[in-house]
């Protein structure tokens, strides 16, 4: 099993960054290599909703990874699977209150099946370098001024 977290403190509210993270159209702020994202159905970012998710992969070769997500706790959590796509890990981020700030992890897991078992190690140096991309966020939401 590839497994990698990651974890910052961001100088906003935990119900800031939980909206700013929900919100789908937000990712391609933060995380590279988001061509497009749309919601396919469900509410928006509600538990059960699903996103037509396109990546950049391999050679610049646009790549399906749509995902659902699976748990939604308001200010607290936001849990997703990944469901189309050539790898499909479960992930989430994860928010904890530390006084005027939010900590917040990012947690993603795969289990290769068959021949691709023996990629673990490739498939959690993958994982680990999507997981620190919560610097991104950090700076992202940072630098956007504060809602009064």
């Amino acid at each position: 099993m590839a497994f990698a977290e990651y974890d910052v403190v961001i100088e906003r509210d935990a119900m800031s960054v939980y909206t700013f993270l929900l919100g789908a159209h937000n990712l391609p702020s933060w995380r590279e290599g988001i061509r497009s994202i749309e919601l396919e159905s469900g509410a928006e970012g509600a538990k059960g909703a699903v996103y037509r998710q396109t990546l950049t992969g391999p050679g610049g070769r646009p790549v399906a990874a749509d995902f659902e997500i699976t748990e939604a706790r308001p200010g607290a959590e936001i849990q997703y699977q990944v469901i189309v796509g050539p790898e499909r890990p479960h992930g989430g981020y994860y928010l904890s209150t530390e006084g005027r700030n939010t900590r917040v992890r990012f947690a993603l897991q795969y289990e290769p099946k068959g021949l691709l078992d023996r990629l673990t190690n490739v498939f959690s140096r993958r994982m680990k370098a999507e997981v620190c991309q919560l610097e991104r966020l950090k700076a992202v939401l940072e630098n956007m001024p504060e809602e009064e």
